[in-house]
């Protein structure tokens, strides 16, 4: 292939559910970024790389923008708003189901800071009525000069061709920054560790999302190639909630090991044998300390 005739670091940005994750997994063809419905799953930033024929996008893909409470959700805020002086256009993702008036006005601010190319990008448009779309678009309009505004819909790949042809106009002429075979530069221990940390937001009560870390302990390939074996540690900040992650004669923990265990040996293909420690930290995600072990 020849070398592209554009690249660029494009920032995903947006209110928590905006469906950020949703799109990077879409557009890749590939899962390296993990989705629930509960706010806050994606807290650290993910590199996801989109090669085609004439550009080649490094999406930045973000934690939710929202008014923080706490040391974690500080830094999980801070993360997101520091992708933005650093990349040479902005996504931002609004759910155009949800109006969050308080996410938008902190992100509006961001942008007029750092005065960075941003493209709108309307999402969930296949759950909401059309009427209500044309409304919704001249009130964000107002709000900031963006380049473009795409109504999208990521879950079904609704408009995102559109979308990035549209993204591809803005990006500087330049080679590839990457491989063009390259999806991501996160490891694997990385993103097995968020696997197993997004189905146990998805099996699990709204009160253990947010006090939930995932470490890797081991990971381990045989000598033939054909099995690796992975131990990990669920930490979580109270013994209330390890009951529950356990769950009934230990049938949550084993649910969430299983899920896990699909998704990881589709990444890898290869098989998995993986077993899940859970282990008590009292009130990590106020620990400085702690919140770095887990890389916060």
């Amino acid at each position: 292939m020849n070398k592209k005739n554009k690249s660029g670091f494009v920032a995903i940005i947006g209110p928590p559910n905006a469906g950020k994750s949703t799109f990077l997994n879409k557009v890749l063809g590939e899962k390296i970024s993990i989705t629930s419905k509960k706010p806050q799953t994606t807290r650290n930033r993910l590199i996801g790389i989109l090669t085609r024929s004439s550009a080649q996008f490094i999406f930045v893909d973000t934690p939710g923008v929202h008014k923080p409470k706490g040391i974690l959700n500080e830094r999980i805020v801070n993360t997101a708003i520091s992708a933005i002086a650093d990349v040479d256009l902005i996504l931002l993702l609004i759910d155009a189901a949800n109006v969050d008036s308080v996410s938008e006005q902190i992100i509006i601010k961001q942008l007029a800071k750092h005065k960075r190319p941003t493209i709108l990008a309307l999402n969930k448009i296949d759950i909401v009525d059309k009427n209500r779309l044309l409304p919704q678009i001249n009130r964000l309009a107002k709000l900031y000069s963006f380049k473009s505004i795409v109504p999208i819909s990521a879950k079904n790949g609704e408009q995102l061709d559109s979308l990035l042809n549209i993204m591809e106009e803005s990006l500087p002429e330049g080679p590839l920054l990457y491989p063009e075979d390259t999806l991501t530069e996160s490891s694997t221990k990385f993103i097995t560790a968020e696997i197993i940390r997004e189905k146990a937001f998805r099996l699990t009560g709204q009160e253990i999302p947010y006090s939930v870390a995932v470490t890797i302990d081991s990971f381990k390939k045989n000598k033939k190639g054909t099995l690796v074996k992975i131990f990990a540690s669920i930490h979580v900040e109270r013994d209330s909630q390890k009951k529950i992650i356990i769950g009934k004669g230990g049938s949550k923990i084993k649910e969430i090991g299983q899920s896990a265990r699909l998704d990881i040996e589709k990444m890898l293909n290869t098989k998995i044998y993986l077993e899940l420690f859970i282990r008590v930290q009292k009130n990590w995600s106020k620990d400085t300390k702690a919140l770095r072990k887990f890389g916060y």
